[in-house]
């Protein structure tokens, strides 16, 4: 457990004002066949809206934004293979500071590609034989970068945490909420935001079945690892909660729920066929729980955050006609 001060819902709301302008506050949307089939009153908080498509924007921005000037000439390091890799990069271009982005030799092309588009240099590694993390440490303390972490990082958190925020001073109260879970930075700045603003809300985190560390961290009281698990939903591959979000997850979440690939591609494929939308598998984690659960949900008025919409177009195709 960390000794480090959590972020508050205080942070939250400074987040929103540092992003504000820069973040996209993306749009709500309804679907009068999902309230049917939940018996509910469903929102869709569409992070898949977001700039360079995923909610990572805004925790990468926030982060970036507190930079000094001395860090902001030396640069900013992170790893990632997707999401955060393009979000840091795109901050670090708005604000002009340089970005070295560490990514395994395998990620997909397109995310190696538009990371660099952003202006980032990217370095890769073995995601078998080597550590990421330990790569990034380095880098960092050779060139006198900061790094910036995908999850566990408390300016990251609090950015993560303005897409509840919003989703609840547009809709009001809530009777649930879905927020999809890897590492835990979207699902604690989340549960920032619903204990502040709609205390009452039954707050679930939702993770892909083959992966499911969180669920077991939070049935046991203390965070387990896992290898690499297999699953679709690439954004949840995460092997651990962190130091910071899984104090607050622990302390704020109801529950942690699962679902399967076969869960996830017929979520995929609702948000095509009825709203017109591309959600990437990691994205569609909420609503497939919330499908599941819908004898509980009855009558209910629920939140579900979709959390991006980066999906390789190929890939997205194949997993559609599975």
């Amino acid at each position: 457990m960390s000794s480090l001060p959590l972020p508050t819902y205080a942070d939250v709301q400074a987040a929103a004002a540092r992003i504000d302008g820069y973040a996209h506050r993306t749009p709500v949307l309804t679907s009068r066949t999902a309230n049917a089939e939940l018996g509910a009153e469903v929102f869709f908080k569409c992070e898949n809206l977001q700039r360079m498509g995923a909610f990572k924007f805004r925790g990468a921005y926030n982060a970036l934004a507190r930079f000094d000037e001395a860090q902001r000439r030396a640069g900013v390091v992170a790893f990632s293979s997707g999401n955060h890799a393009q979000a840091i990069a795109l901050s670090a271009r708005l604000m002009g500071i340089p970005a070295t982005i560490v990514m395994p030799l395998d990620a997909p092309a397109a995310k190696v590609a538009a990371t660099r588009g952003y202006g980032a240099e990217v370095v890769l590694y073995d995601r078998y034989k080597e550590d990421r993390e330990e790569i990034g440490r380095n880098l960092a303390q050779q060139k006198g970068m900061t790094l910036i972490p995908p999850y566990d990082h408390a300016d990251v958190i609090a950015g993560q945490g303005t897409a509840a925020k919003e989703l609840f001073e547009e809709v009001g109260s809530l009777d649930s909420l879905f927020v999809c879970l890897g590492g835990g930075g979207l699902l604690s700045g989340s549960a920032l935001s619903t204990r502040a603003l709609s205390p009452h809300t039954r707050l679930y985190g939702v993770e892909p079945e083959a992966g499911n560390d969180g669920q077991q961290s939070f049935r046991s009281g203390s965070i387990v690892h896992i290898d690499t698990p297999q699953t679709i939903a690439d954004g949840a591959q995460t092997q651990h909660l962190g130091n910071l979000t899984f104090p607050i997850i622990r302390r704020d979440v109801n529950d942690i729920l699962t679902v399967s690939d076969a869960e996830l591609r017929a979520a995929m494929r609702f948000f095509a066929e009825r709203m017109k939308i591309v959600v990437e598998p990691t994205g569609c984690l909420g609503f497939a729980a919330a499908r599941a659960m819908k004898q509980q949900l009855q009558g209910q008025r629920v939140g579900i955050i979709l959390s991006g919409g980066n999906v390789d177009i190929a890939r997205y195709a194949a997993l559609l006609a599975e």
